[in-house]
């Protein structure tokens, strides 16, 4: 008897074509002998109809084909049941692949969304909403929401608004920000809320976040100069940095002197000022190598 593999493409993430991949799962899919059924994104309703698909055909897994925000899509729609992400990386914003160190090769890929062992990965809550990999306020969800109204895609759109987002950038904000027990106040630049470690560009901002082990990292970037970015972006995060405040703990609340843009995922979420946060532990299991 075939097992069912339901395979969740967002057609549209990344600006990318689906069609070789498509056509490189379905012949994956007969060499293994699973029953594929296919379930294109339309950006409205998705969760119903993917849990109505899971009801029918009671899958053995779930696999995505798309960024961060179409598996965060997937994982809402089954927070209820017992199955297996297996990821697909095909999106403008891939960080969870990079964190999971997913192989970059597609016929490796997908024996381990197919075939592989899986994590039970943790999630996080923040202001009743689900964030799987990082979210932030500050310059980052600057540039996430220039971006967003920008017409270029891909890496150059990336680095256009970028360069715009740190020539424009406001004041830094006032945060105050109440972990285990403790209050704390600084100014900020940015205050990443991290249930891993690196951003989808690779750039790691959390080096000792664990993606299972029921805690998140808020990053408080207190200053954000180009001396500072650099040394990120070119992988030598300094932990031990005057500038960087790093709170490891299960649940959190920031309150900032005034709205500041927040995203979750590397969608825009507008801009707050008071950030509920918890763990969700052991929320998603996820295929890895």
């Amino acid at each position: 008897m075939k097992k069912n593999i339901i395979f969740v493409v967002n057609p549209i993430s990344g600006d990318l074509d689906k069609s070789d991949l498509l056509n490189a799962v379905e012949e994956f899919s007969v060499v293994n002998n699973f029953g594929l059924i296919i379930y294109e994104t339309v950006g409205e309703k998705d969760v119903l109809a993917i849990q109505s698909l899971y009801d029918e055909y009671n899958p053995e897994r779930i696999v995505v084909a798309g960024g961060d925000g179409t598996i965060k899509l997937v994982a809402e729609a089954m927070e209820k049941h017992d199955v297996i992400i297996g990821i697909l990386p095909a999106g403008s914003a891939n960080g969870l692949a990079v964190d999971l160190n997913l192989p970059t090769t597609l016929e490796e890929n997908l024996k381990v969304a197919f075939l592989h062992h899986y994590i039970e990965m943790d999630m996080i809550c923040i202001n009743g909403k689900k964030c799987i990999h990082l979210s932030d306020i500050g310059i980052n969800a600057d540039l996430v929401k220039n971006y967003e109204e920008s017409d270029t895609r891909g890496f150059w759109g990336y680095a256009m608004q970028a360069y715009t987002t740190l020539k424009d950038s406001e004041e830094p904000f006032l945060a105050s920000v109440t972990a285990n027990n403790q209050t704390v106040e600084h100014t900020a630049r940015m205050i990443v809320i991290a249930n891993s470690q690196k951003y989808g560009t690779g750039v790691t901002i959390n080096p000792n976040g664990s993606m299972n082990d029921g805690k998140f990292e808020l990053i408080i970037l207190k200053s954000l100069d180009l001396v500072l970015l650099g040394m990120i972006i070119t992988g030598n995060m300094p932990i031990d940095s005057d500038d960087i405040v790093i709170i490891s703990t299960e649940k959190a609340f920031v309150k900032t002197d005034r709205p500041v843009n927040f995203q979750i995922d590397g969608e825009y979420c507008g801009a707050q000022n008071e950030l509920e946060i918890h763990i969700l532990h052991k929320q998603m299991k996820t295929a890895i190598p």
